[in-house]
This record gives C-alpha cells, sequence and structure tokens, in this order.
C-alpha cells in the first residue's frame, strides 16, 4: 500500500496516544472524521493495521518477573517445532512466542509473580517442552524503549 503524508501523520498522532478518540485524532490530524474513519478503513483492509489492542503493564497487575528464553530445538523429528509451539501456547504465563531464523529457533517471554512462581513455571511448565535441545534464560532488568512505533 502507498502511504501519503495523511495516513503517516494520523497513524503517528495514533501512536503516540491510542487512547485518542477520533474526533481528537481527526482534528490533530488535520482532516475531518470522514476522512479519518475513511483513511482508517483503508490501512486496515490493506494491512497496515493489523488491529487495536490494549497495553497491559504486568507489574501493575502484580507480576513482578519477565523473562525471555531462547530456545534451539532438536529438529530431528520433522513434528519437532509444530509439537514445541503447539505445548508453548498451552502455558499461561507465556505471552509471547517469536520465532527466529539462525542458531536460536524460538523465543518466549514468560510472566511471573515472583521468582517462586518463576522457578515453578520454569521447572514444571517450561523444562516439560518437548524437543529442547538448548534453552538461555534472559531475566529483564529494565525497559529502556517500548513505543512500537515507526520513524513516520
Amino acid at each position: 500500500m502507498q502511504m501519503d503524508e495523511t495516513d503517516r501523520r494520523i497513524l503517528r498522532y495514533w501512536l503516540a496516544e491510542p487512547a485518542m478518540d477520533r474526533a481528537a485524532l481527526a482534528l490533530r490530524a488535520g482532516v475531518t472524521p470522514a476522512t479519518l474513519w475513511r483513511r482508517i478503513e483503508r490501512l486496515r483492509e490493506s494491512g497496515v493495521l493489523r488491529a487495536e489492542t490494549a497495553a497491559i503493564d504486568w507489574r501493575a497487575l502484580g507480576y513482578a518477573v519477565e523473562v525471555s528464553l531462547r530456545f534451539t530445538l532438536d529438529k530431528t523429528d520433522p513434528r519437532a517445532f509444530d509439537q514445541f509451539i503447539a505445548a508453548a501456547r498451552e502455558v499461561p504465563e507465556v505471552i509471547g512466542i517469536e520465532t527466529f531464523l539462525g542458531r536460536v529457533d524460538v523465543r518466549l517471554n514468560v510472566i511471573a509473580r515472583d521468582m517462586g512462581h518463576w522457578a515453578q513455571v520454569y521447572r514444571e511448565r517450561i523444562l516439560a517442552l518437548p524437543h529442547i535441545a538448548e534453552v538461555e534464560a534472559l531475566m529483564l532488568v529494565s525497559t529502556i524503549k517500548d513505543s512500537g512505533g515507526l520513524p513516520l
């Protein structure tokens, strides 16, 4: 899809303030509400806008620990990848699953209430996932930038 400066302006303001109501967004972007609606629909239909989501602060809900796990899978079984992903989706504490090309096959983002809960999740759920050849845990210390934005 070819985006023009008006589309970029709409996305830029919307990313900066996702809770902004549509009338205010139209005003800030310099378009009428009807034009804003048409452009947002066009961005959705073209796949630029995938979804509108809520950003949840897991710490505010009592999840103080976040860990990124990098897995290399034992791919001697041709179904290893699919079986691992299916099993990982069933772990409630897994909030993100990403696949990679390279030495690391999969990354899971996992949350836990505290270190005791983390140890339990790791021992009982993570290490029980199928086809693990290697796992590396990276404990999140702080998030420096999490804008989700693009240089529009």
